[in-house]
C-alpha cells in the first residue's frame, strides 16, 4: 500500500535499464526493495512527475474514458515538512493558522464528476509561493477548462485581470468571495440593504439563521491599478446576512460573472468549494501524502502524484456499483472494516 506502482515484461524493464527485480530477490520479501526504487526514480525531475499525472489525466478525457466535468474547483493547499530538517529541498518557510511551518504548496483543480470529485491537473511549489501565482499558468493554459464552465475559486484568486481574462478569453465563468476592504464589498452591501426587495432564507437548511439577497451590475465596483473601466467584465454578486447577539448583522459577499444565475444559485455553487477541503483532509491524513520518506525534491514530488493517482483511482471507483457501498467513509474505515480473505491479488499495469 506505501507504493501503489507495478510494472510488466521483466526483458523489457532490462533492456530500458530499469531493472525492478534483482533475479536473486525471493518475491515472498515482494517485487521492490528501496534501493532499486529510489534509482528508478532518481530517473525523472519533480517537474516530470507533476506533468507525468497532468499529461496522463489528460489522455483519459481525451479518449472519453471519463465524462469530462465542466463545474472546477480550484485551490492550493500547504504541504508541510519537519520544520527542523533544512535538507527538504526546494522547502521555505511560511505560516498556517499563525504558525510557522516548513514545506510545499500544492494547487489542484478539481472537477466534480458525478456524486464525487476527481483531481484534474496540479501544480507545486514553494509554500512562498502565492496561490495566484502558483496557478496563474494553469488558469491561462489548462485543456481540460472549456468555453462554458464554471470555475470556483476563494479569496487567494481575487484578481481582476485574471477573472477578466478567464471570461473574455476562455470563456469561464468564475464564482468567488470578495474581502471586506474592497469598495465592491461595501457597494453590494449598501445596494442590498437599500433595496425593498425581502431577503430570501438561505438555501442551506444548516445556516438557518442567514438570509441572501441578489445584486446586480457591480462590476464598475471593483477597479484595480492600470485597468480601465471598459475592459472590464461585468459581475453580480450574493450578498448573505446574519443577524448577531448585538443586534447588528454580519455580511458575506459572493460575486460572479455568471449573471443569469439566482441568489440561491450563486451560494449553492460557492458552497461547492468545500468539496476540495475534503479532498486535502482525506489525502493528507488517510492516504499519508505528507509522510514523506526522503527530504529530496523529487522523491515528495513522486511520493505526492503517486498517492493523488490512488485517490483518482479510489474516487472513480465510488461511482461504479461495487463502490457503492464505500461512499461517505475514509479509507483507514474501509480497511479497518475489511474482512480477512483469500491473498490480495497484485495490480500489474503499464
Amino acid at each position: 500500500y506505501d507504493i501503489p506502482f507495478a510494472l510488466s515484461d521483466a526483458e523489457l524493464i532490462e533492456e530500458l535499464g530499469w531493472n525492478a527485480w534483482a533475479g536473486s530477490r525471493d518475491f515472498r520479501n515482494g517485487i521492490f526493495d528501496e534501493a532499486t526504487l529510489r534509482k528508478l526514480i532518481k530517473k525523472y525531475s519533480a517537474e516530470d512527475w507533476i506533468e507525468f499525472y497532468n499529461k496522463n489525466i489528460s489522455l483519459i478525457f481525451e479518449n472519453s474514458l471519463l465524462e469530462k466535468p465542466s463545474i472546477h474547483i480550484l485551490d492550493c493547499t500547504k504541504i508541510p515538512v519537519n520544520l527542523k530538517n533544512s535538507n527538504y529541498e526546494n522547502s521555505s518557510f511560511t505560516y498556517h493558522n499563525s504558525q510557522r511551518i516548513r514545506g510545499y504548496k500544492l494547487g489542484t483543480l478539481r472537477g466534480i464528476f458525478k456524486d464525487t470529485g476527481i483531481i484534474e491537473e496540479i501544480v507545486f511549489g514553494t509554500a512562498q509561493t502565492h496561490d495566484l501565482e502558483l496557478c496563474r499558468d494553469m488558469l491561462k493554459n489548462s485543456s481540460l477548462l472549456a468555453s462554458d464552465d464554471i470555475l470556483i475559486v476563494d479569496k487567494g484568486f481575487l484578481s481582476r485581470e485574471m477573472v477578466n481574462f478567464l471570461k473574455k478569453e476562455r470563456g469561464v465563468d468564475v464564482f468567488l468571495p470578495v474581502r471586506k476592504d474592497m469598495a465592491i464589498y461595501n457597494e453590494a452591501v449598501c445596494l442590498a440593504e437599500s433595496d425593498k426587495v425581502k431577503w430570501e432564507s438561505h438555501p442551506n437548511k444548516k445556516r438557518k439563521n442567514q438570509e441572501i439577497k441578489k445584486v446586480e451590475k457591480l462590476g464598475i465596483s471593483w477597479l484595480e491599478e492600470n485597468s480601465r473601466e471598459e475592459e472590464n467584465v461585468e459581475l453580480n454578486a450574493c450578498v448573505v446576512r446574519e443577524k448577531q447577539e448585538t443586534g447588528e448583522y454580519k455580511y458575506s459577499v459572493f460575486v460572479t460573472t455568471s449573471l443569469s444565475d439566482t441568489g440561491k444559485e450563486i451560494i449553492k455553487m460557492y458552497e461547492m468549494r468545500s468539496e476540495i477541503e475534503e479532498d486535502y483532509r482525506q489525502t493528507k491524513y488517510f492516504w499519508r501524502m505528507i509522510d514523506f520518506k526522503s527530504t529530496k525534491y523529487n522523491f515528495v514530488a513522486y511520493h505526492i502524484v503517486m498517492t493523488l493517482i490512488g485517490y483518482l483511482y479510489f474516487q472513480i471507483f465510488l461511482d461504479t456499483e461495487k463502490g457503492e457501498k464505500y461512499r461517505g467513509k475514509s479509507l483507514m474505515t474501509i480497511l479497518k472494516r475489511e474482512k480477512p480473505g483469500k491473498p490480495k491479488s497484485i495490480l500489474v499495469y503499464y
